[in-house]
């Protein structure tokens, strides 16, 4: 069965080991593979002897549930990341987390601190806002020196010292030793080395234009152990070149090559916006065209959030950096919008429910524990009374009572997911809405970074690219306030 290829029939002639799939946003790329995966199944391959590796545990999940079949079926639909951690037999407590870098952070003197832990999506990028921090990550995983990324990175220098950083360097590796721990990259690094890869029929790499040199390097080493291999990514796609990702090595890789042609998700309006950012790409890339699905939709310019009908709808707010998607948040909780974000959603929902609690007291006079619990969270005296509405006694910050009041007034059904969902670009990879507003924003750290490096320049138009075929049928462009750099689109 090595090296062939099959169709509906059955066996077809032989091909090569390795084929890429290049999937243009909403053509399919990843129902490609599930459907190759499928056909193995049908000819009796063992799915314990596929590899699938995804981007994130989510994504992985979903490939999973696509097959449907149990997770012990498919020992190895994971992420990379969790495909190491298993073949090693590690534990949770084997693994270094964020409040052991605070640990060390607070043992050198130096700030540590977390926006998102991992991550929402467990894509293991380290999301830690100490630059010192995130300079060794980038290093080790585009394996190379600290020295080397150090100098590749002039527009850091402002902010980190060489010594200050090969210091950290020197006593991060003690720490891990002497707590006799690892972090996410060292076990790719230990399962290169060793000699536990299994032997596969089939490996299924999902996003991989994102791989990392350290994880092309595992590649390599699977590459040895399998009988075929199908690659699938669009460098067209690649934002993650600030965390290592190497999107070159994926356009490099030789194989048999297909393009998928037509977009089910995106607009000819959207389709035709999104050329502009690819175009100015002067690195190398796969050309690819494209058809966009049969609908027109929208493409606009707007000056600010009052120019769309927010009120009805699904709506997905984009923005390039975090400071951006925080003044937005702001600006719509001022307006009492109800939206959501990877943080959870716009209001406190503990406040809401020892709302509803209180509310449903004042009329039937009974409560279970739950409930009860629930209000005295924000009544802790106990001085409840059926005179008085929750908005008069909770004690509570007044403008977030005052905005859970107008929720609840506007009639928005709080319990169900938000129309209105809030992400930095980054954030939101493989998600998509119908409708689409993309600030234009970039920020000043970002607009120094692209000034000294054409790589950067490149990353930054795919990151523009990504963010605009979000949008399934429209897509507003939100002007950057006077003053404030924007991307042109």
């Amino acid at each position: 069965m090595a090296g062939l290829a099959h169709s509906k029939m059955g066996l077809r002639k032989p091909m090569e080991k390795i084929n890429k799939i290049y999937g243009p946003p909403g053509t399919g790329k990843t129902f490609r593979l599930i459907r190759r995966v499928k056909a193995y199944e049908r000819i009796g391959v063992p799915l314990h002897k596929i590899g699938y590796f995804a981007f994130t545990r989510k994504a992985a999940e979903e490939a999973r549930k696509r097959i449907n079949v149990s997770e012990k079926e498919v020992p190895y639909f994971q992420t990379i990341h969790a495909f190491c951690y298993h073949l090693l037999g590690l534990k949770e407590e084997d693994i270094m987390q964020p409040y052991h870098y605070e640990d060390l952070g607070k043992k050198l003197n130096i700030r540590v601190s977390f926006t998102d832990k991992y991550n929402e999506e467990e894509t293991h990028f380290l999301t830690c806002n100490n630059p010192y921090f995130q300079m060794i990550q980038r290093a080790i995983n585009k394996d190379i020196d600290i020295r080397n990324e150090y100098d590749l990175n002039s527009h850091d220098k402002k902010e980190i010292d060489y010594d200050t950083l090969n210091h950290i360097y020197r006593n991060l590796l003690l720490y891990k030793a002497k707590n006799n721990i690892v972090d996410f990259n060292d076990i790719i690094t230990e399962v290169v080395k060793s000699d536990k890869i299994p032997k596969f029929k089939a490996i299924f790499i999902d996003e991989a234009q994102d791989l990392s040199p350290l994880q092309w390097k595992l590649y390599d080493k699977l590459k040895e152990h399998c009988d075929q291999i199908y690659l699938a990514g669009d460098d067209d796609q690649a934002i993650y070149a600030w965390a290592g990702a190497d999107v070159n090595r994926f356009i490099k890789e030789p194989g048999k090559e297909k393009v998928l042609r037509r977009s089910r998700r995106i607009s000819r309006a959207v389709q035709e916006q999104s050329a502009i950012p690819v175009s100015r790409i002067s690195g190398i890339r796969k050309h690819k065209d494209y058809l966009a699905r049969d609908y027109k939709g929208e493409c606009q310019h707007i000056l600010d959030l009052n120019q769309v009908n927010l009120r009805q709808g699904r709506w997905l707010i984009l923005t390039r950096t975090k400071s951006n998607l925080l003044d937005i948040m702001k600006d719509l909780k001022n307006k009492n919008f109800y939206y959501q974000s990877n943080k959870g959603k716009s209001f406190k929902v503990g406040m809401y429910e020892a709302a509803i609690a209180y509310s449903k007291w004042k009329l039937k006079g009974s409560l279970d524990e739950k409930e009860i619990n629930a209000i005295r969270e924000y009544i802790p005296s106990g001085n409840w009374s059926d005179k008085k509405e929750w908005y008069d006694i909770f004690s509570a910050d007044q403008k977030e009572i005052l905005y859970l009041r107008n929720l609840i007034a506007s009639k928005e059904n709080l319990k169900e997911k938000a129309r209105i969902w809030l992400s930095t670009i980054h954030a939101i990879k493989g998600g998509e809405e119908d409708n689409v507003i993309l600030s234009l924003h970039q920020g000043r750290k970002v607009q120094e970074g692209i000034r000294l490096s054409v790589d950067k320049q490149d990353e930054e138009h795919r990151v523009w690219y990504v963010g605009i075929t979000r949008a399934r049928n429209n897509l507003y462009k939100l002007k950057a306030k006077k003053k404030l750099k924007e991307y042109q689109l």
